[in-house]
């Protein structure tokens, strides 16, 4: 049955972190496939953008490997349909042993959501509280990590560059055209390269689409971003180009980190990176005396040799030359809810941070930066007889197998575990190797939002409604670890009896009750989320009661936050502000403008002793120093440089499956520069082998002067096992993490070096 629906609804992209909103048209086979997708001009962040990603979201809303069923590993290795009853009671069973026998510490939760499907983790937090977790580890993990513990230690907050205003843009191994970062990404872009009073500067090995519009494309060597970072802060403190005033009135540390940096030989640097030094000179002195100026770190260089001293170095530059706190430049966003806080497991809607003891993994000995331990440390965290290795793993949203580096160790760690669980909504590569298979609704299937909120100084919350009703068979996350944490034996009917009772008379004699609940019973606060998805679920409109949450969400934001969210118009006595917020999430069709923050606040943001900006951090120093002696090794059995993952037309986020929305163009090539093609022997369309240390592929190349010499990239997101309608599995393209190494990582964050992976090119026979 066709069913067309020319109603337009609002929702959100779910492909990037930006999420811009959208308008759908519903309709198809029993009316429920997404037609057609415009902008919405409604939305106070994405003001009608829209890019083509978007436009591929029907494949992943009806991709044919969608699940319907609980399903259950079998001895043989195939999988049987089991029922939501039998699989809830079962799983929480083993739960419940591992955590008698081992202790909760052996239980790992990986992921969370993905780009837009947050509000599950909410619920898992309430099922991980009930086992006892204490470790945790998501995308984060292998990304930003180290960039999160230099801002940390730096800042005490998270910023975002303001591009839309900023005189100079600059961009480090961040390819925006594609990869976005900043809301209206090729519309500002595109803003800045007509302006000639504003500078684009782009710091990659590659000519991308973004470099190819810079005024400045700073073309390094891979894996030489730190040299590069340095050598501009040995210009700028060498030269005097620092804002000194500045640097005097609003940071600290100055004293202990500049002699290191006009100790940098900037000539030495320049060679390494293989920049002229002019070109390095003429771009510092253009930040240096720039108005404001606006910076982007991403993937090529957070997953790259030096990852993390890479992430302070850029910060200096920008610090040290005035370009914090105002128009233009890097401020502060108001989050609704800490990210940073919900990865360390402490309650969506409750919870005090406690205080701040650097931990540990308990196997691999590796640093936890905002609770979570780092991806590549996973299998040597189970594969081993250590008394606290991990024996069971809860995956939501995730596929690690395909996502983490080295897919074929994480293969044998998840067949290693006692027990392992994915919640997920297709048969990805990850539940292919799991225990038990739980098939959740999709992001359009139900209430669902993204905390990514990073808007300055408007900073805007979208809670999308759902777009059809749930896929038969499946739950929303809610629901799944509420019945989890009921067949634990944590919660019963009458833990949400008195707050069901005060519904009666409104929300807020719900509220006084559950704040009085909390204070009485500490459950109340421990399971909060089940807690309100139980009681205050049932009263929200048809669809959202996995906005429950939320309610609690907003509570903490008003407690703490009182003056932007004022400025927002959601002020007056905490209770009734909270309230108030909430009822705005759930009817805001484009988001809500929650917090209303200005420059000043960005100052206020500072976490450190008179929110000064601290410069010196002692861990990195040294590390600074050894760039002098240390230069990146080179294999002469694998003389190239693969990056492996590269933001392309043609890729998109692996929650979309099927590839069947590529229509036209090269699909999942090897890009190698002319020089090395010649020196291969091959040409353009040829198919060659392309070896690392850890395994050998086939795939077809595309000879593109986009590559320097010595440097080949392989676009993230294929390589996936699709199976098709007729039961069929069908790979396209090569899965990247068959080729990169887990033992190749941040000395300090554990991050991977997907972005500087020595490899081999040669003809096939």
């Amino acid at each position: 049955m066709t069913d067309t629906n020319t109603e337009w609804k609002k929702t959100a992209c779910i492909l990037c972190s930006i999420n811009c909103g959208l308008e759908v048209q519903t309709g198809g086979e029993g009316g429920r496939h997404i037609i057609k997708i415009r902008g919405d001009d409604d939305h106070p962040v994405s003001r009608g953008y829209i890019c083509e990603k978007s436009q591929r979201m029907d494949f992943y809303q009806n991709g044919a490997d969608r699940l319907t069923l609980p399903m259950r590993r079998k001895s043989d290795g195939s999988y049987e349909a089991i029922s939501w009853d039998t699989a809830i009671s079962e799983i929480a069973r083993k739960f419940k042993d591992i955590k008698a026998q081992h202790g909760g510490e052996s239980i790992l939760y990986y992921g969370g959501g993905g780009q837009g499907n947050h509000l599950g983790g909410a619920y898992a937090d309430s099922f991980l509280k009930a086992v006892g977790n204490q470790y945790r580890s998501n995308a984060l993990a292998q990304e930003k990590t180290g960039e999160f513990w230099v801002q940390g230690k730096m800042l005490g907050t998270g910023v975002h560059g303001d591009f839309e205003h900023c005189e100079v843009a600059v961009f480090i191994g961040k390819n925006p055209w594609h990869s976005h970062g900043f809301a209206r990404a090729r519309v500002v872009l595109k803003e800045i390269q007509k302006d000639p009073n504003r500078k684009m500067i782009v710091i990659d090995p590659r000519r991308s689409e973004t470099a190819a519009m810079a005024d400045y494309h700073v073309a390094i060597k891979p894996g030489t971003d730190a040299w590069c970072l340095a050598a501009l802060l040995g210009i700028i403190a060498q030269e005097g180009l620092w804002a000194k005033d500045w640097v005097a009135q609003h940071t600290g540390g100055l004293d202990a980190v500049l002699p290191s940096l006009q100790a940098i030989n900037v000539a030495q640097h320049a060679a390494v990176c293989g920049v002229d030094e002019a070109l390095l000179r003429e771009v510092a002195r253009c930040i240096a005396q720039a108005k404001s100026v606006s910076v982007l770190e991403d993937l090529g260089l957070q997953m790259n040799v030096h990852s993390t001293l890479g992430s302070y170095l850029q910060r200096l530059i920008w610090v040290l030359t005035g370009h914090y706190g105002r128009p233009g430049t890097s401020n502060a966003p108001v989050p609704l809810l800490s990210l940073s806080k919900a990865s360390k497991g402490e309650s969506s809607v409750g919870a005090n941070s406690a205080k701040r003891v650097e931990r540990r993994s308990p196997v691999a000995n590796a640093k936890i930066i905002i609770g979570l331990i780092p991806c590549n440390v996973i299998p040597e965290e189970i594969l081993t007889d250590h008394p606290k290795r991990y024996r069971a793993m809860l995956i939501q949203s995730g596929n690690p197998v395909h996502s983490l580096a080295d897919s074929q160790r994480m293969r044998e760690a998840m067949r290693a575990l006692e027990l392992s669980v994915v919640v997920d909504v297709a048969m990805t590569e990850t539940a292919r190797q799991a225990d038990y298979v739980l098939p959740a609704c999709s992001q359009f299937e139900k209430a669902e939002a993204t905390f990514f909120n990073l808007e300055f100084p408007r900073n805007v919350f979208h809670l999308r409604q759902p777009l059809f009703a749930p896929l038969p068979g499946t739950l929303p996350e809610a629901e799944i670890y509420a019945r989890l944490v009921e067949a634990m034996g944590e919660l019963s009917d009458k833990d949400y009896a008195p707050l069901r009772r005060a519904l009666r008379f409104g929300r807020t004699a719900f509220a006084l009750t559950f704040l009085a609940q909390s204070m009485r019973k500490p459950k109340v606060m421990k399971y909060a989320a089940v807690i309100l998805y139980r009681s205050l679920g049932d009263h929200l409109p048809k669809g959202m009661a996995s906005a429950s949450a939320l309610w609690g969400v907003a509570q903490l934001y008003i407690q703490g936050n009182r003056k932007v969210a004022a400025k927002a118009g959601f002020g007056g006595f905490p209770i009734f502000a909270a309230e108030r917020l909430f009822q705005a999430l759930l009817q805001g069709r484009s988001g809500v403008v929650y917090a209303m923050a200005d420059h000043e606040d960005s100052w206020l943001s500072v976490g450190h002793p008179g929110h000064r900006i601290n410069l010196h951090i002692p861990e990195l120093l040294p590390e600074l120093g050894k760039l002098a002696h240390e230069p990146p090794k080179q294999d002469p059995d694998f003389p190239l440089i693969l990056a492996a993952g590269e933001r392309r037309a043609e890729t998109s986020n692996t929650a979309v499956r099927d590839a069947a929305w590529h229509k036209r163009g090269s699909y999942g090539t090897l890009r190698v520069n002319p020089q090395d093609a010649q020196a291969i022997g091959c040409q353009d369309g040829d198919v060659v082998q392309l070896s690392t240390r850890r395994a050998t592929v086939e795939v077809p190349v595309e000879v593109t002067d986009m590559m320097q010499p010595g440097n080949i990239s392989l676009p993230n997101g294929l390589g996936l096992d699709y199976q098709q309608p007729d039961g069929q599995l069908v790979r396209k393209g090569v899965a990247p993490n068959e080729l990169t190494d887990c033992t190749q990582r941040d000395f300090l964050a554990g991050t991977p070096w997907h972005k500087y992976v020595p490899a081999r090119v040669s003809r096939l026979a």
